[in-house]
């Protein structure tokens, strides 16, 4: 491996550790073997390489929303919707669990905004990711209206369900009771209207 792998390998670990608030420049250096200039040379700044850490870090962990690609419900049915969300609250309760740091970024965005900007622009690609988890099929392409419309909804749900399951996980929604919500929308919307 090279520097730039190494420094997002080490930006990976501190931000595990320490959350994007205590990880300093020099703590990455620590943890990647790397030196202090090369943060810049490959990344620009120390927060630009914090906003790519962790969008490598969600990437690594997507496997654990869809059961490691291996969702054995109907595609686009309330039992997906169910399993899906099932896998994602399993996640969380895990070690290593990298729901917080999502969490905290919403808080302390401001005082990072490079690290606010970088993954606010990868949520329509995240909520484009996790369309086929739920829907089936491949990913829809970037123009697609359902990247806008369903991507979102999904994004704004596991938002919530994250500020929820952080501040108390036992009163938190459960994949039953979010599939009984859902069921309970579909049977009171209306298509005339």
């Amino acid at each position: 491996m090279g520097h730039k792998e190494d420094l997002l390998d080490g930006a990976k670990r501190c931000l595990q550790e320490k959350g994007f608030a205590r990880t300093t420049a020099r703590d990455i250096v620590k943890e990647s073997g790397a030196n202090l200039a090369s943060i810049g040379y490959h990344y620009g700044s120390k927060d630009a390489l914090l906003a790519q850490a962790y969008i490598a870090l969600v990437e690594d962990h997507s496997d654990a929303f869809d059961g490691a690609g291996v969702l054995t419900t109907p595609d686009g049915s309330l039992e997906r919707f169910h399993e899906v969300w099932t896998n994602v609250t399993e996640a969380m309760g895990k070690p290593g669990s990298i729901w917080h740091l999502g969490m905290e970024l919403v808080v302390i965005g401001d005082k990072m905004p490079a690290v606010r900007d970088f993954v606010a622009q990868a949520q329509r690609e995240g909520g484009r990711g996790v369309i086929p988890m739920f829907q089936g099929g491949a990913e829809p392409p970037v123009d697609d209206p359902s990247v806008d419309t369903l991507g979102k909804l999904y994004m704004c749900l596991m938002s919530g369900l994250i500020a929820q399951y952080m501040l108390d996980p036992e009163t938190a929604p459960t994949p039953t009771e979010l599939t009984e919500g859902m069921r309970r929308l579909i049977a009171g919307t209306r298509s005339d209207g």
